[in-house]
């Protein structure tokens, strides 16, 4: 059975990624800042364990793994969910809060990947990453010049760490979910106006349920996607597509 550790475990995609990780077979850390929403996952699902993780820190990932491998002896795969978002106009954006973005969703989903990367090389049988990016990997969104700063920074991150770590067996994807019916989206979609702008832009007309990107990211993290590495896979209803 597959090892695979699941940052932002807690809640939206990253507990989603371990629900369907867990139901095709894989033994499953669920990591997350928020240790109860860490454990409330693992508790939902079998041979997984809970970890406490800060991404933005270095030895909190190196535990992270370090765990993985003490309670199940070997690592596979890491999908690296954790993320933020906090909008605002550029010039009135603090430093602080800019600050914060960078660290969690692109330092951390660093960090998190070279802790992983250091066990699967060391393993001698390579492994797979995802890595989750955004629509706003590829795209400006007005108010959000961090977040789409950092998930255009995770883009690039994922690509480069593909060429790098290709010579050890390592495949490294990123996802580019859309709209998706999560708890960070849910103040948007709650809001008439604001979940109508999200939908013209989305042609199927609908947010996704994080099980849609669950699932492209078990694919992403099994055999049938073995030539697969350094590649953007949207989903997002068509986002892209239209823009």
């Amino acid at each position: 059975m597959a090892v695979s550790i699941v940052t932002g475990a807690g809640s939206g995609i990253g507990a989603a990624t371990a629900r369907v990780l867990s139901e095709r077979g894989d033994r499953v850390v669920c990591a997350d800042v928020n240790a109860a929403a860490a454990q409330r996952t693992a508790s939902e699902i079998r041979d997984a364990i809970a970890v406490e993780v800060d991404v933005s820190n270095r030895a909190s990932c190196d535990h992270m793994v370090e765990e993985s491998l003490r309670r199940f002896g070997d690592l596979d795969a890491i999908v690296t969910c954790a993320g933020i978002e906090k909008h605002g106009p550029g010039h009135e954006f603090s430093e602080e809060d800019f600050d914060v973005i960078i660290d969690v969703n692109l330092k951390g989903t660093w960090l998190s990947a070279r802790s992983a990367a250091r066990a699967m090389i060391k393993s001698g049988h390579g492994g797979t990453m995802v890595m989750i990016g955004s629509i706003n990997s590829v795209r400006g969104n007005p108010g959000a010049s961090a977040y789409c700063a950092s998930k255009g920074g995770v883009l690039m991150l994922g690509r480069t760490l593909a060429l790098d770590w290709a010579q050890y067996g390592i495949r490294v994807n990123i996802v580019g979910p859309g709209v998706v019916d999560t708890p960070m989206s849910a103040k948007s979609l709650a809001d008439p106006q604001r979940r109508a702008r999200m939908m013209e832009r989305t042609p199927l007309g609908r947010p996704a349920p994080p099980e849609e990107i669950a699932t492209v990211i078990a694919f992403l993290t099994s055999d049938a996607s073995s030539f697969m590495t350094g590649a953007y896979v949207p989903v997002d209803g068509g986002t892209i597509a239209a823009w």
